[in-house]
């Protein structure tokens, strides 16, 4: 008789709160009265997860700027492990946020827990090392591309490749006049959808210099507007104030990204999961990213893969441009939106993202992950042979 199994899921931004969320609802429709507890955010909670901490709205990116929250986080570690010995779940999964739960995987394996890595530290850029310590804590390694499960089988982990579950979340993009009317944004304009990405640091840093693209593109094209998709993590107000934010005609939609991309011609993307989610919506863009001085350096040093940006890196080419640090600048946004809308370049990029979906498998990764972590948590580690 199967019993109702005790699930903990520790996720702690905004893409991993996404992926737990939809995880949480496969997990309770294959076993409606398993218990989920843990970390993350309003999407979990939703999905039906009693959350214990909500850190989405600290988490950063880089070295110097995770030192502001890091005695946040280490307090964190020890309240989930003490929540742990006392609750004994059945399986833990942790989402993404590796600083954090590469160490709470070390603490779980100490405590005889079994552990799933979903979204694993990507060791396919960082190097073996980081595979090989991955697989001496986890119990399983849930693939969702098919370098990952090359690298962490390399490195011993017991490792499944499920697919990427974006193939499942983002949705076919509904006819741009339908998506600009629902929005209410403008029909016969050139839309210009901005992504600056869910961190405070990234609206900071990044925005200002999107908005000033947007102002030197008006120079050659005088009708496009700018429209931001802003997570749900940022105030609205906050973009509003933000160098920058008062630019003319400036739209913001919180919480509505593939609508916004739906509704745009094309789009400037902050580097990370949203140019995969860009790429799978049929949309051109320019990927940007710019942080500290010293984290890039770090890790221009230590990167494995000459590309940054997902829909690059599973493509095994530049399919987007990659606007990076130093030349992430509004000249260079500008010129290379530009070049992609008037060189036709938009056909090669999209007739390249027919090639990445394929890449990327097929859909139902969620649902397979859900089973995965059921089946670990019923029958121990041995669950990955059955």
């Amino acid at each position: 008789m199967v019993r109702n199994l005790k699930v903990m899921l520790v996720a702690g931004e905004p893409s991993g709160d996404l992926h737990g969320s939809c995880l949480a609802e496969e997990i309770l429709r294959q076993q409606p009265g398993a218990r989920l507890f843990g970390m993350g955010g309003r999407l979990m909670k939703d999905a039906g997860v009693r959350l214990l901490f909500n850190p989405t709205s600290i988490s950063s990116i880089g070295f110097l700027e995770a030192l502001k929250s890091v005695q946040v986080l280490r307090r964190l570690l020890l309240r989930l492990g003490e929540i742990a010995d006392r609750q004994q779940p059945d399986v833990v999964v942790l989402i993404d946020f590796p600083g954090f739960n590469m160490r709470f995987a070390e603490i779980l394996k100490r405590k005889g827990i079994p552990c799933v890595y979903y979204f694993s530290p990507s060791a396919w850029a960082w190097g073996r090392g980081r595979a090989e310590k991955v697989a001496e804590t986890v119990t399983k390694v849930l693939a969702v591309f098919p370098f990952e499960y090359e690298v962490y089988k390399e490195a011993g982990a017991d490792v499944e490749f499920v697919g990427h579950p974006l193939l499942d979340i983002v949705p076919e993009p509904i006819p741009k006049e339908e998506a600009r009317e629902t929005l209410g944004l403008p029909q016969d304009v050139p839309l210009i959808a901005l992504l600056p990405g869910s961190r405070r640091q990234e609206i900071k840093g990044l925005l200002p210099i999107m908005l000033k693209a947007v102002e030197l593109l008006r120079e050659k094209m005088p009708g496009i507007q700018p429209v931001v998709a802003a997570a749900e993590t940022i105030p609205v107000e906050e973009i509003r104030k933000s160098p920058g934010g008062l630019c003319k005609d400036l739209h913001v939609i919180q919480g509505q990204t593939y609508g916004v991309l739906s509704a745009a011609d094309i789009a400037v993307v902050a580097s990370g999961t949203a140019t995969l989610e860009t790429a799978l919506m049929g949309v051109p863009q320019a990927a940007v990213y710019r942080t500290s001085s010293s984290t890039y350096y770090a890790a221009k040093l230590l990167l494995r893969i000459p590309y940054v940006t997902l829909p690059n890196i599973v493509a095994g080419r530049e399919i987007i441009p990659e606007l990076l640090q130093n030349d992430c600048t509004p000249e260079n946004i500008a010129a290379h939106v530009q070049r992609i809308w008037q060189d036709d370049e938009w056909q090669r990029m999209g007739a390249a993202y027919a090639e990445l979906r394929q890449r990327l498998g097929e859909g139902g990764a969620v649902s397979r992950a859900a089973r995965i972590v059921l089946d670990i948590g019923q029958y121990g580690s041995a669950a990955g042979e059955r």
